[in-house]
C-alpha cells in the first residue's frame, strides 16, 4: 500500500466518528491476549490465522496508536475499494468500525481489540487471505539464497529439460515435463547435494564459495524453481521454426543457428527486461497478487517449512502428507480416463442417445458442439482448464457467464446461417473453401508462396465457423476493451507509477520499495534493488540482437516492422499484466500478430510469422518473467540474485534448445511429414503454414473487408464498450460489483476450435465448492490444504501423463472396447458434419466473380 505516497492523516479525511479519545480498556495484558485471540476466532476474515501468526500481529497491534489504526484503515477503505480480490466480509468490517462501536455493536474492549486487529492485518502483514496462506509475515536475511549449488542444480534441470520438452513438443501426442514436476524433482536433488556435498570453502576468483553451507534452504529452493520456471521450457521461436526452414513448408534455408540464438535472446530478453520496468504496476502494488502464482509458494513452503500439528474441523494431516497422499491417488485414477475409459475425459455422453443427430451433437457435443452438457468430464486434465482451485470465484463466475452467453450467440449465428456458418460444423478453427471442404491453400499459390490471383478467383474465398467468427470478433475487441478499461480503471496507480519510474531513472540511488509502505515492501528494503537501467540494457540488447538478426541475414524483413510490434507490445503489455496480476487472465497478443503483420507486410510469409513470434512470445515471457519477480517478492528473495539467475538460466536455455532444434530440424528424417515414423508430426507446424498463408498471401484485408467486414469494427467496439462498462461500473458499484467486462469477454474467447463449455463446466463447480464455498464457511481449512491439493492432483495428472506417454503411447499399446470408442462413433466425433447441406449448384457462399 502506498501509504506514503497518498500522505493520510486524520485531517484529510471526512470524520465519521469522534476519534479524539480512543476508547479506554481497562484489562490487563494477559486478559488482552486472551481476548484478541478470541476475538480473531470469532472473525470471519482472520480465522485462519495460526497461533503464530496471531501472537506476530498481537505484538504489532499494540504498537500502534489508535490514530495510527485509524489512518491505515481509512486508507484501505479508499485504497481496496473496488478490489474484486479484497475480502468483502473485511472490506464492510472497516466501513462500519470506521462509524464507531455502536455501528458495530461491540463493547469498548472488543471494538479496541478489532480495530487495531484489522489495521495491524493491512499493515504489517496482508488483508488477502490467500497472500497470507503462502507467505510469511517475517524475514530472515540469513538464511542462504544464492549458492554455487542451487546455480548447478538450476542449470542441471534447465538444460536437461528444456533439451526433453523441445524434442518432444513437436510429436503426437506431445510430452513435457511441466513446471509443478520439475519443482518436485528439484526438491529430492537439494536435500541431496546438501548430503553428499563436502562442507569445504573454495576460491573462486576474488569470491570465497562454500560448497555446502547446510541443509537445503526454502529460499535455494524457489530460486531454483525461478530458474527452472524462466529455462525448463521450449523456445517460443522453435514452436515457429520448422514452418520457416522446412522444405515441406516455406523452404527458408538460409535460417541457421546464428539466426535462432539472436532472435532467440531478443525475444527472451525483451520479455525480461519489460517485466523488470512494470514491477511498479504489476509486482510492488499490494492489490498486485498473482493468484497463479500462489500453488508455487505452497508447495515449496510445505516440502521444507516445517509445521506444527494442529486440528481443523478435524483434520490433523500435515500439508505435507496431504500432498504426496493425493498425488498418489490422483496418479492412480488419472490412468482411467486417459487410457482405460477414455469417455470419461470429455464425457459426451448426451450424444450417446442419438449418435447420428446432427442438433444433439451441435448443442451437447465436446468436438464440434456447444458443449452443453451439466456433467462433462471426470477427467482433472480437462477439470483443470479452469484452474478452479487457483483463480479467485469471481474471475471463474464472470468467464463462465460468458462461455454461455457465446454459446447463446454461436448457436443463434449457427442456426440462423448468418454468413454462411451453416454449411461447416458450429465450433472449429478450420477455414473452409465454398464446397464445404478445408480450404486448400496450395490451390491458390503459386511454387514460391505467392498469391496467384486467377487461381484465388477461381477456387473460393476462405469461410470460417461461427464459433470461429465469435471468437475472432471478440478478440479483437478484447484489445481495445482491456487496454482502455484498466487504464480507466487504474489510471491514478498508472500514472504514479510512471512518475515513481522517472524518478528512479534521474535518482538512481533512490530504492523503489520507498515508494510502498507495506508489509513485504518494507522488509525488502534491506536487500538491494535491481536499478531500472538494468532492465532497459536488457530489452536495449535484445532490440538489437533482433535488428541485427533480420538484416545480417536474408530475411528481407523491414527493420520497422519489428519496432512497430515492439512498441505495440509495450503499450498492451501494462493493461494485460495488471489484469493478469490481479485476475490470472492474461491478454495474450497472439491474434493481433499476424493480422498486424498482414498489414505492415503483406505477402510476405516470414514477417507474418516474426509478428506472431513477437506477439506471442513477448507476452508469454514477460508474463514467466513478471510471475517469477513477484514469487521472489513474496518469498523475500534478493533481487539481484534473482536477476542473476533469471540470465543464467536464459542463457542456457536459449542454446539447449537451440542445440534440440538443429538436431530435429537436420537429423530427423522426415521430419513434421504425417508419415514420420516416430510420430514427430508438428501440427502446430502445419496450422501456422495455413494460417501464415491466410493472413500473409490471401491477406487480412481481403478476408475482412469483403467476407467479415464486422471483424474489423471491433477495435472500436471494444474501445466504446469499456468507456460504457467503466462508467456503469462506477456510478452503480453495488450492482455491477462483481461483473468484470473483460472476464466476460474472456469466456468469448474459448470457442473456435475444440473448447467449449465441456471443458468449464466441472471447473466452474469445483471452483463454486472450494473457492466459494469452503472459503466462505472454512477459511482456515481452505488456507491450509487448498493450494496444497491443486498442486498434488496437478503433479500426480502430469507423473501419470509421463508413465503413459511412455510405457503406452510412444510404442502403441491400444486399448479398443466400447468405453474408448463410443465418445468418438458418433457425428460429435466425427467433426466434420454441418448442419445445411450444399445446394444442388455444388457451392455456397458469394456469387462466382465476386472476391478479388
Amino acid at each position: 500500500m502506498e501509504l506514503k505516497n497518498r500522505n493520510i492523516s486524520p485531517a484529510n479525511s471526512e470524520e465519521i466518528f469522534d476519534f479524539k479519545k480512543e476508547p479506554i480498556v481497562a484489562v490487563n495484558e494477559v486478559g488482552l491476549s486472551e481476548r484478541a485471540y478470541e476475538r480473531v476466532h470469532q472473525s470471519d476474515d482472520l480465522k485462519d490465522l495460526d497461533t503464530d501468526q496471531f501472537e506476530f500481529l498481537y505484538n504489532k497491534m499494540q504498537s500502534l496508536s489508535f490514530d495510527d489504526a485509524r489512518a491505515i484503515l481509512r486508507h484501505a477503505a479508499e485504497y481496496f475499494d473496488g478490489d474484486l480480490n479484497f475480502p468483502s466480509t473485511s472490506m464492510n468490517k472497516i466501513q462500519m468500525m470506521l462509524k464507531g462501536p455502536d455501528a458495530c455493536g461491540l463493547s469498548e474492549e472488543d471494538y479496541s481489540i478489532d480495530f487495531r486487529l484489522e489495521a495491524a492485518l493491512i499493515k504489517f502483514y496482508s488483508p488477502y487471505p490467500e497472500v497470507r496462506a503462502v507467505c510469511s509475515p517475517v524475514d530472515d536475511p540469513t538464511v542462504e539464497v544464492e549458492t554455487l549449488r542451487a546455480y548447478i542444480i538450476g542449470g542441471f534441470w534447465v538444460a536437461g529439460v528444456g533439451f526433453l520438452n523441445q524434442i518432444f513438443s513437436f510429436r503426437q501426442p506431445s510430452f513435457s515435463l511441466n513446471s509443478q514436476v520439475v519443482q518436485i524433482l528439484v526438491y529430492p536433488t537439494g536435500l541431496l547435494f546438501a548430503r553428499i556435498l563436502p562442507k569445504k570453502t573454495i576460491g573462486i576468483g576474488k569470491w570465497k564459495v562454500n560448497l555446502n553451507p547446510g541443509p537445503w534452504t526454502f529460499k535455494e529452493q524457489m530460486l531454483t524453481t525461478i530458474m527452472t520456471n524462466v529455462g525448463a521450457q521450449t523456445s517460443n521461436l522453435g514452436w515457429y521454426l520448422p514452418t520457416m526452414v522446412l522444405p515441406l513448408f516455406f523452404n527458408e534455408q538460409w535460417i541457421g543457428n546464428g539466426f535462432i540464438i539472436l532472435m532467440s535472446f531478443c525475444l527472451q530478453f525483451f520479455g525480461m527486461g519489460l517485466a523488470g520496468v512494470l514491477r511498479r504496476w504489476v509486482i510492488y502494488p499490494v492489490k498486485a497478487v498473482w493468484p497463479t502464482e500462489l500453488p508455487v509458494l505452497q508447495l515449496n513452503r510445505t516440502l521444507l517449512t516445517p509445521e506444527k500439528n494442529v486440528s481443523i474441523h478435524g483434520w490433523t494431516i500435515s500439508k505435507y502428507k496431504l500432498f504426496f497422499l493425493a498425488l498418489c491417488i490422483s496418479f492412480s485414477l488419472y490412468f482411467i480416463p486417459d487410457y482405460l475409459f477414455k469417455a470419461l475425459s470429455t464425457f459426451n455422453w448426451m450424444t450417446w442417445i442419438a449418435p447420428q443427430n446432427k442438433k444433439l451433437a451441435f448443442v451437447t457435443g465436446s468436438t464440434i458442439g456447444l458443449g452443453v452438457n451439466p456433467v462433462s468430464s471426470f477427467d482433472w486434465a480437462v477439470i483443470n482448464y479452469a484452474t478452479p482451485l487457483i483463480l479467485p470465484f469471481f474471475v471463474t463466475m464472470n468467464q463462465y457467464v460468458g462461455t454461455i452467453l457465446a454459446a447463446i450467440v454461436i448457436a443463434a449465428i449457427y442456426f440462423s446461417n448468418y454468413m454462411y456458418t451453416g454449411y461447416m460444423p458450429p465450433n472449429t478453427a478450420n477455414v473452409y473453401d465454398r464446397f464445404g471442404d478445408e480450404y486448400n491453400l496450395t490451390r491458390v499459390v503459386d511454387s514460391g508462396g505467392k498469391l496467384n490471383i486467377t487461381q484465388y478467383e477461381s477456387y473460393s474465398s476462405p469461410y470460417i465457423s461461427a464459433g470461429n467468427l465469435v471468437y475472432m470478433c471478440a478478440a479483437y475487441m478484447n484489445y481495445t476493451l482491456t487496454f482502455c478499461y484498466i487504464f480507466l480503471s487504474e489510471w491514478k496507480t498508472i500514472k504514479e507509477s510512471v512518475v515513481e519510474f522517472v524518478r528512479a531513472l534521474k535518482n538512481r540511488s533512490t530504492s523503489s520499495y520507498e515508494q510502498y509502505d507495506d508489509a513485504i515492501s518494507t522488509m525488502m528494503r534491506k536487500y538491494n534493488e535491481v536499478p531500472d537501467w538494468w532492465f532497459l540494457v536488457v530489452m536495449l540488447f535484445a532490440i538489437v540482437c533482433g535488428i541485427v538478426s533480420i538484416t545480417v541475414y536474408p530475411s528481407d524483413v523491414p527493420v520497422w516492422v519489428i519496432i512497430v510490434m515492439a512498441i505495440i507490445c509495450v503499450a498492451l503489455m501494462i493493461p494485460g499484466m495488471v489484469l493478469y496480476s490481479t485476475t490470472g487472465k492474461m491478454l495474450s497478443l497472439n491474434m493481433l500478430g499476424p493480422v498486424l503483420g498482414g498489414y505492415m507486410a503483406p505477402g510476405h510469409n516470414v514477417a507474418n510469422i516474426l509478428c506472431r513470434i513477437f506477439g506471442y512470445s513477448v507476452d508469454e515471457q514477460g508474463q514467466t518473467y513478471i510471475g517469477d519477480q513477484k514469487i521472489a517478492h513474496y518469498a523475500k528473495l534478493p533481487p539481484r540474485s534473482v536477476f542473476r539467475a533469471q540470465i543464467y538460466a536464459t542463457i542456457i536455455q536459449v542454446f539447449v534448445t537451440t542445440g534440440a532444434l538443429d538436431f530435429l530440424l537436420y537429423n530427423v528424417e522426415n521430419f513434421c511429414s504425417y508419415e514420420q515414423a516416430s510420430k514427430f508430426t508438428c501440427p502446430f507446424a502445419h496450422t501456422l503454414y495455413s494460417d501464415t498463408l491466410l493472413f500473409s498471401v490471401i491477406g487480412p484485408t481481403r478476408t475482412f473487408d469483403q467476407l467479415y467486414p464486422a471483424i474489423k469494427y471491433m477495435f472500436l467496439v471494444g474501445a466504446v464498450m469499456s468507456v460504457v462498462f467503466w462508467y456503469l461500473r462506477k456510478t452503480y458499484p453495488n450492482i455491477f460489483y462483481t461483473f468484470h467486462p473483460i472476464l466476460v469477454l474472456g469466456g468469448f474467447l474459448r470457442y473456435g476450435s475444440t473448447y467449449n463449455l465441456t471443458y468449464y463446466t466441472p471447473g466452474f463447480y469445483m471452483a463454486f465448492v472450494f473457492n466459494y464455498y469452503i472459503r466462505r464457511r472454512y477459511l482456515d481449512w481452505w488456507s491450509k490444504y487448498n493450494y496444497i491439493l491443486q498442486s498434488a492432483i496437478t503433479a500426480g495428472v502430469a507423473f501419470c501423463g509421463i508413465l503413459i506417454f511412455f510405457a503406452l503411447q510412444y510404442h502403441p499399446k491400444s486399448l479398443i472396447w466400447w468405453g474408448n470408442t463410443v465418445s468418438s462413433a458418433g457425428i460429435d466425433g466425427k467433426g466434420t458434419a454441418a448442419l445445411v447441406d450444399i445446394p444442388s449448384e455444388g457451392y455456397f457462399g458469394v456469387p462466382n466473380g465476386t472476391w478479388h
